[in-house]
């Protein structure tokens, strides 16, 4: 199974859409509030170079925004 983190803050309706979207393909995930954990969100924009949510984190490869594309690519989901 791959190593799942969702950078995420509890205000965006995109990240909740992505949260839900793994959680109903049982895929596992790190949820990470980068409101309430400063460094979180400074490791999150050195990643990714992106200050905004959700930023994705799919076995070291990096998703901006929910792109359910490119988040079923990493999966390997059909």
């Amino acid at each position: 199974m791959a190593n799942v983190t969702v950078y995420s803050t509890t205000t965006c309706p995109y990240c909740v859409m992505a949260k839900q979207y793994l959680t109903q393909r049982g895929v596992p995930f790190n949820d990470v509030n980068v409101e309430a954990d400063e460094q979180a969100a400074m490791a999150m924009v050195k990643k990714s170079g992106q200050m905004g949510v959700p930023v994705i984190e799919i076995d070291d490869q990096i998703v901006i925004g929910f792109n359910r594309p490119a988040i079923d690519h990493l999966l390997q989901l059909k």
